[in-house]
């Protein structure tokens, strides 16, 4: 497939949820009610929902000989382009998810085949091609490092980058502060949720889209989940409700989230207020059933939805 709209890079993975009676506290415990397995993983999530929105789309991820089938399958079903996508004979990387009664979930991940993931001169011309390259900070640290360099060349038209998680469940395995720090300087869009802004930035959503803006940062997102989003394009800060649904899992909603706004503010050059609406009626869609990708809207259905708002 050539002259792809995106490309994402990193993680393919394995998705065991677990239904639970409540969200366990430290040295508690909980009941499993219902427990099923997806493919998941924030690269294949955000490309699932590229797709639904009518983009071409590849990925480029490493996953295990014990799991390479099931994933490459359902992948494949989703219409992406997976000729970069390549295995190996460590365990596939996965994730335990615990989702309680009100749609909130706590999530462990573990497996090798991600952080073993290394991008070659063939994927960097695979990359090259595309309009959008998006990874996020669940890459290891030599694959980030490499785009962000080709970015800096020019061989990358835009990056988007998710901060994903906190700084302590990257250590060893995920993209380093330092490389972090070096990205801001040239990515196109920067994706960040509190969690994660608490642990690099050290502060709230206001203070972190200030430091941003602060550092030239062109674009960015800073998700606060029921709270909605806060959007900075240039020198003008947006702030963006979230949309009121029945919650049945928020599993993937930032994901979701990350996906609309590639849409439409880098690849259509929407305006942050209509991005930033049409991402957040994308992730309250996401959640109002179970799974991270049960429900990845068309765009038609994303615009009826916001119609009837």
């Amino acid at each position: 497939m050539s002259s792809l709209d995106v490309v994402t890079v990193g993680s393919a993975v394995l998705d065991h949820i677990y239904s639970v009676s409540n969200l366990p506290e430290p040295d508690g415990g909980a009941f499993v009610r219902e427990h099923t397995t997806d493919v998941g993983g924030v690269a294949a999530n955000v490309a699932a929902g590229l797709v639904e929105f009518g983009n071409r789309t590849g990925i480029v991820t490493r996953v295990g000989a014990d799991a390479a089938a099931e994933i490459e399958d359902d992948l494949q079903a989703r219409d992406l382009d997976c000729t970069r996508v390549r295995s190996g004979p460590e365990e596939s990387s996965y994730t335990l998810i615990l989702r309680g009664p009100d749609g909130d979930r706590m999530i462990v991940a573990d497996g090798q085949s991600v952080p073993n993931l290394r991008l070659d001169e063939d994927d960097i011309e695979y990359v090259s091609d595309a309009s959008v390259v998006f990874t996020s900070a669940y890459a290891p640290d030599e694959v980030v490092s490499r785009l962000v360099r080709a970015r800096e060349r020019g061989e990358i038209s835009a990056l988007v980058f998710d901060l994903a998680g906190p700084l302590a469940e990257l250590e060893g395995r995920g993209t380093a502060p330092a490389t972090i720090d070096h990205l801001l300087s040239v990515v196109d869009l920067f994706v960040v949720g509190t969690v994660a802004a608490r642990s690099y930035f050290g502060s709230g959503a206001e203070e972190t889209i200030a430091a941003l803006a602060q550092k030239n940062v062109s674009r960015a997102a800073v998700t606060q989940g029921a709270k909605g989003a806060l959007l900075l394009d240039g020198d003008t800060v947006t702030e963006v409700p979230a949309f009121d649904v029945d919650v049945a899992d928020t599993t993937g909603a930032g994901d979701a989230f990350t996906a609309g706004l590639i849409h439409t503010w880098v690849l259509d050059d929407d305006s942050a207020r209509e991005a930033g609406r049409f991402a957040a009626a994308t992730a309250a869609l996401n959640c109002t059933t179970t799974g991270a990708r049960d429900i990845l809207p068309p765009e038609s259905d994303v615009r009826a939805f916001l119609d009837d708002q």
